[in-house]
């Protein structure tokens, strides 16, 4: 039986009182044991919690009257704790774009597409399919056919939209983790002039948890922010660890390399660290390791 019930979720809505949800749900995810992120932003709510499942279903329930939907909600389970602590944090924006006033999806926003609907998007000849993910979680996998921007950050995108002004009449379809991100960019978009933007609804999560692997159009595997690091179809955890010098996903073939050291380096960034961050990095692993056999979480984990 696996042990975690974990949930990520979003909605773009106007939040008032941060101060006193935050004090709410602090109390309320430390008492049930609540793992994960929490962000509460005035134009909305974005989270990766987990738990027992009677403690995520109490959590859920509050979540439900604050105006998430349960079509909001992804849910999966596993048997690796994904997170090692609570974090609530107050902010803006969910995720910012670098210009508030032009991306806020509760002013304007893209058109939804069901991920059982998201195959014909897809085969649109007229479509222009992106990828509005960083480089380190497209180089693991995306759909196949799909524009990959090669960012560093999703404050990176509009630079790239910039480089599309030819394309303002082009139907565009975009994707993301969980939706979020493509649902931000959505509403940027249209703000400064594209005439028809879709975006995949509830992101390739909702889509790997949905789609038979059959019909699938996904190749690779998902990149997720916590300690699964990446899911495969039915959102079984998928086989990729993660590099903490340069926090790049690592495979099993670069993980069998002499240029990995887990903790310390991998080998796409061995050469490019100084001997004071490797040193650093060395010294960082040595408590990680110390504090797992007390059975403790080391603080920089």
């Amino acid at each position: 039986m696996k042990e975690y019930k974990n949930i990520s979720f979003y909605r773009f809505i106007n939040i008032e009182s941060k101060d006193l949800i935050k004090e709410k749900f602090s109390t309320l995810c430390k008492r049930l044991k609540i793992l994960g992120t929490l962000i509460i932003a005035n134009e909305g709510l974005n989270g990766m919690l987990a738990g027992s499942s009677e403690s995520i279903d109490k959590v859920l329930s509050e979540l439900f009257d604050l105006g998430i939907k349960s079509e909001d909600v992804r849910i999966s389970f596993s048997e690796i704790k994904p997170f090692n602590r609570l974090r609530i944090k107050l902010k803006d924006e969910i995720i910012s774009l670098g210009n508030a006033d032009k991306s806020n999806p509760n002013k304007m926003v893209g058109k939804y597409v069901e991920p059982e609907d998201w195959n014909k998007a897809m085969e649109d000849k007229d479509v222009i399919l992106i990828d509005t993910r960083n480089h380190y979680e497209t180089s693991i996998g995306t759909f196949n056919g799909a524009l990959v921007p090669n960012i560093n950050t999703f404050k990176d995108f509009p630079d790239f939209v910039q480089r599309m002004e030819d394309k303002k009449d082009k139907k565009i379809a975009m994707f993301c983790t969980g939706g979020v991100r493509c649902e931000k960019a959505s509403s940027y978009m249209l703000q400064v002039g594209f005439k028809e933007v879709l975006h995949l609804k509830g992101g390739i999560i909702k889509y790997l948890e949905n789609i038979p692997e059959k019909k699938s159009k996904w190749e690779g595997e998902c990149f997720v922010f916590d300690n699964r690091v990446a899911i495969e179809h039915e959102l079984d955890v998928g086989t990729y660890i993660i590099c903490n010098g340069c926090g790049e996903p690592v495979s099993k073939d670069d993980a069998s390399s002499d240029k990995f050291k887990k903790g310390i380096h991998c080998p796409s960034c061995f050469d490019k660290l100084s001997e004071d961050q490797i040193k650093r990095a060395t010294e960082r692993q040595k408590q990680v390791e110390l504090a797992k056999k007390r059975g403790e979480v080391h603080i920089g984990e």
